[in-house]
């Protein structure tokens, strides 16, 4: 055999006269080494997924800023009480119909719905114990928002002693209905109703009025 030197000792050979170790990269080293590369490729995908996110969001934000945006709505407005949206007014006298009792007169009223939803009228009356009274239309009817109802009253004089001398504030008194509520408002109707009024008690009684008795108002 020829050649200098001593011959070099082949790769992974234990020198077991000197007691070293070869120059191979030791099994302890490489699981450090696999575990740090594991925990990189995590975190890296971790950071990209989060990134990934901000980009998403700061994209989702801009177009919310961008976009146009609708008006707050109002909340609805509650249903008004009937007595708040009715309006009666006299509308001057009517011939009696026939077939009314003697002692009767009739005149006209103007029932107005100025708003909200349909009102039914369910009684009609007056505040005299000496006076009855009828409608056409007969009630209950309805009206609606918007709409006039021409109502006639034919009221009947049934004690000439329980009837005013002199109806200065007369009224009716009429139940009204709606979705909300149910009241009963008393109208004043003004100076010709009382007039009106006066003069058909005079004329249904003559002398035989001897009170002047004072109603009770229902005040809503």
């Amino acid at each position: 055999m020829s050649g200098i030197g001593p011959l070099e000792p082949g790769e992974g050979t234990r020198a077991w006269d000197t007691g070293e170790q070869p120059e191979s990269t030791p099994n302890h080293l490489r699981r450090v080494r696999s575990a740090f590369a594991v925990r990189y490729a995590r975190h890296r995908r971790a950071t990209l997924a989060l990134a990934a996110a901000a980009i998403f969001l700061g994209g989702g934000g801009y177009l919310y800023a961008t976009r146009p945006q609708r008006p707050a709505q109002p909340p609805p407005s509650p249903t008004p009480f009937p007595a708040q949206t009715v309006e009666v007014m006299y509308a001057g006298g009517r011939p009696t119909p026939a077939g009314a009792p003697p002692r009767s007169f009739s005149f006209a009223v103007l029932l107005s719905v100025e708003s909200g939803p349909p009102v039914i009228v369910t009684r009609v009356t007056q505040p005299y114990a000496g006076l009855s009274l009828v409608t056409d239309p007969r009630t209950p009817f309805r009206t609606v928002e918007g709409s006039v109802r021409k109502i006639t009253i034919t009221m009947h004089v049934t004690e000439c002693g329980k009837v005013p001398k002199d109806a200065g504030l007369p009224f009716l008194d009429v139940t009204l209905r709606n979705t909300r509520a149910m009241q009963i408002q008393s109208f004043i109707l003004g100076t010709r109703y009382a007039q009106h009024l006066s003069q058909a008690l005079k004329e249904a009684c003559g002398n035989k009025i001897t009170s002047s008795p004072k109603p009770a108002r229902h005040l809503n």
